[in-house]
């Protein structure tokens, strides 16, 4: 008996979580990438980081996911901690609409749901039809899953053991509050443990206490996902994943003294247990919600203390142009803005290659995480500095106006790719620190010599474009033979390293390609300098 209940548990909620994934995948492409950016826009007012929170929640199917997408935005600079904090309250509320249409118990319309979905994923030409059949196929699979599991679990109600533990939920809450805590950390979904927590409560298998606490300790499992997800990344963005745990962790405390009270509420809400459940859920985290979003201010800035640090703070966005001013302001003074944005976007790129120099040397896995944020910013400020340029030409310009223009255009480029490879190394660096590769004193002598020279004359390439410094150009063309020279000695070196068995074959590759990408950087830095000189490449 065991063995098949252990089969149609394990069975049906594996086909809750595929169907769960299926239909948030379905939904989310029906709406597009669209959501992403409103929830990046529209989070600046907390009730509207809560509402959109709970929104984008409902779509996706995943507070795991919302709160993951969260600590990404966080990471990446464009939302602040108070802002993400907002929107996870808002995914908590979120989450409970799985629960809500669980409980309506719509097992008998599994099939058809599956067959209609089929159908219209398959056969269908339009491509939001289709998302609509696999958000649908999602949905009769997560019943399917529903049913499933409430077969296999019906002979539980004549054993007695499995009765007593449900029951110990009841008598005491902690221990139901650990196992909801355990089961969900482990299958990585509160959605799916509320669900199961429903099926056992349609089977009279645990009490509304015991239902109670379980849904609690779902609340505190879902939270290891975002903490997972944290690993590695900005100050801030830890201080998301741990706002999301003692937000939690913390309504669960508060609650649970009073679940007798709170059972007598839920009760008035519906007659089935099932449905008493789902409101239960609910009703929890609109509550902490509700009770939290006034001292946010003073619930973010304790997460600042628990989480001590500075974040590397850039300033995103133009400094320097005003793409609405540019049709007034005059050419001259608009190529001076121009090569101001530019040298700052190059000294940008300048911290970033510090950044992946220092994460190579020291196994510096925050400095990894810098280059990553630094290359959004060197991204960004190549497309909004090329379009600026590119209206600027479309103007009636001088012939050196013209060709001051043209140049820039090139150093913009050129900086854009010195940041590529910058992050191409950093990725290099990633997989030396998680792979543990060992490095010869001879290869970490050699990078760190082709490193440092490389750094010099990229600063003293974008410091000639910022003076127009002629003789600071020629000091860099000098060494552009030296660069390629020293390139392919090294890679002698290391082959000859690697018959000799002192090389780990696998750092070589690392080896081999850091230093072709720092002979590029050198070659970029280099066509910047042809470019003060007006012979540009």
């Amino acid at each position: 008996m065991l063995t098949n209940i252990l089969f149609g548990l394990m069975g049906g909620l594996g086909l809750f979580l595929f169907g769960i994934s299926i239909m948030a995948e379905g939904l989310q492409k029906s709406v597009g990438d669209k959501m992403r950016r409103v929830l990046e826009i529209l989070t600046s007012i907390p009730i509207m980081g809560v509402i959109m929170g709970a929104l984008v929640t409902a779509v996706i199917q995943s507070s795991s996911a919302t709160t993951v997408m969260v600590v990404g935005f966080v990471n990446a600079g464009l939302m602040t901690l108070k802002q993400a904090v907002s929107v996870i309250l808002g995914a908590n509320i979120g989450t409970t609409i799985t629960a809500q249409l669980v409980a309506f118990q719509l097992t008998d319309y599994a099939l058809p749901a599956i067959g209609l979905g089929v159908l219209l994923f398959l056969f269908s030409k339009h491509r939001l039809t289709k998302y609509i059949g696999q958000a649908l196929l999602g949905f009769g699979i997560l019943f399917l899953g529903m049913a499933t599991m409430s077969t296999a679990l019906k002979p539980l109600r004549e054993f007695p053991p499995f009765i007593d533990i449900m029951l110990s939920f009841g008598k005491y809450p902690i221990l139901g509050i650990i196992a909801g805590a355990l089961f969900t950390a482990i299958i990585q979904s509160s959605s799916a443990t509320t669900s199961l927590v429903i099926v056992l409560a349609g089977q009279n298998l645990v009490d509304m206490q015991g239902a109670i606490s379980l849904v609690l300790g779902s609340n505190i499992g879902t939270t290891v996902t975002a903490l997972l997800a944290s690993i590695g990344t900005s100050i801030t963005a830890r201080r998301t994943a741990i706002a999301h745990l003692f937000f939690n962790v913390g309504g669960a405390l508060i609650f649970l003294p009073f679940l007798g009270y709170f059972q007598e509420i839920v009760r008035l809400t519906a007659t089935s247990l099932p449905r008493q459940v789902a409101n239960a859920h609910t009703i929890f985290n609109v509550s902490n919600t509700l009770l939290i979003l006034p001292f946010i201010n003073s619930f973010v800035s304790f997460i600042s203390r628990v989480v001590p640090g500075e974040d590397l703070v850039i300033e995103r966005g133009l400094k320097f142009i005003d793409q609405e001013a540019i049709l007034r302001t005059p050419p001259s003074i608009a190529i001076t803005h121009a090569t101001k944005e530019i040298i700052r976007m190059a000294k940008i790129a300048a911290d970033s290659f510090q950044d992946a120099y220092k994460g190579f040397m020291e196994n510096d896995m925050r400095s990894v995480e810098q280059v990553l944020q630094r290359e959004e910013i060197i991204d960004d400020l190549e497309k909004e500095i090329t379009h600026y340029l590119a209206r600027l030409s479309q103007r009636s310009l001088t012939e050196s106006e013209s060709r001051q223009v043209t140049a820039l255009l090139h150093a913009v480029n050129d900086i854009e790719r010195v940041g590529d490879h910058t992050l191409n190394i950093s990725q290099l660096t990633r997989t030396k620190i998680e792979e543990r590769l060992p490095f010869s004193d001879i290869a970490l002598t050699e990078l760190k010599t082709m490193f440092e020279l490389v750094a010099d004359i990229f600063q003293k390439a974008y410091t000639a474009v910022e003076n127009s410094d002629e003789d600071l150009a020629r000091e860099v063309l000098k060494h552009e033979d030296k660069i390629d020279l020293m390139e392919r000695t090294y890679r002698n070196n290391h082959i000859q390293r690697l018959n000799e068995g002192v090389c780990y074959p696998t750092s070589g590759i690392i080896y081999l390609d850091i230093i072709s990408n720092l002979e590029r950087i050198g070659d970029h830095s280099n066509n910047i300098a042809h470019l003060v000189m007006g012979d540009w490449r």
